[in-house]
């Protein structure tokens, strides 16, 4: 049995994200819980909460044991980006993308 949960339009960029997806891939909830907390990345919170949802969203589907679960996969997509201006020397202006994403896990039981 398999269980997803999806975050879209995070304000962080998709490169960023992958740094922490890349770390939790093929662990076991709890473990992966307690990894994140110990984290020192902006979106390791935020992957933590998804971790969460996806485990709520199994004991609603029916899991028996909630820890047999393992994080099967996790990926990051690009979101949608802002385009911003920034004036510049000499009457020019920078242009300045805020990137976001949309991570997704998905758990299932061993």
């Amino acid at each position: 049995m398999e269980s997803r949960a999806v975050l879209r339009n995070v304000r962080v960029s998709a490169r960023k994200a992958r740094l922490i997806a890349d770390m939790i891939r093929g662990k076991d909830v709890a473990s992966a819980i307690k990894f994140l907390g110990f984290t020192n990345k902006k979106t390791a919170p935020m992957v933590a909460k998804i971790v969460k949802s996806a485990v709520a969203n199994a004991e609603q589907v029916g899991v028996k044991d909630p820890d047999k679960l393992y994080v099967k996969t996790v990926f990051v997509d690009e979101g949608p980006t802002m385009k911003r201006f920034m004036p510049r020397a000499m009457g020019r202006a920078t242009k300045i993308l805020k990137r976001s994403s949309h991570i997704t896990v998905v758990l299932a039981e061993r």
